[in-house]
């Protein structure tokens, strides 16, 4: 014999599937929140410089063509784990300008049909801000992303 569904059935499979569905959807946000706040970051690595940098990278758009563990353009090269590829050594201050610094005053411009990297004729002190950006970025922990094999 084949059971009909009433409307009474259907309507408690749809609130109960929705609380369900709600309920695992809470969970992984509370989850998702303390692994951000707590794990994956060092809160006390956040220095002014740092958020300095976070602002001229905004400010300058680098979103545009850059990404950072995933998120922005893929016009340019993935920049979350750029001082591990450039050999720089986790809070390596002046290494990192160096690189930095190099690598973005070596970037060719004016030469037609080329991706080229602006010049932003950023001071000694703003190339400091972006590189302490970047080694704080390269301190996340990420889950081994992106990989590092990458140049």
């Amino acid at each position: 014999m084949r059971e009909v569904m009433t409307k009474s059935m259907a309507r408690n499979i749809f609130y109960g599937g929705s609380l369900f569905f709600i309920l695992i959807f809470v969970g992984l946000t509370v989850q998702s929140h303390h692994y951000i706040t707590t794990t994956s970051t060092e809160k006390a690595t956040l220095t002014e410089s740092v958020a300095a940098g976070k602002l001229l990278w905004e400010k300058h758009a680098c979103i545009n063509c850059h990404t950072i563990l995933g998120e922005g353009a893929y016009f340019a090269p993935e920049l979350a784990n750029v001082m591990t590829r450039w050999g720089v050594e986790p809070g390596d201050h002046q290494a990192a300008f160096d690189a930095l610094k190099g690598w973005m005053d070596a970037m060719p411009s004016g030469v037609e049909g080329r991706r080229q990297m602006p010049n932003f004729g950023l001071t000694d002190a703003e190339y400091q801000n972006l590189a302490d950006f970047l080694l704080w970025v390269n301190t996340i922990r990420a889950q081994d992303w992106p990989p590092n094999d990458a140049g």
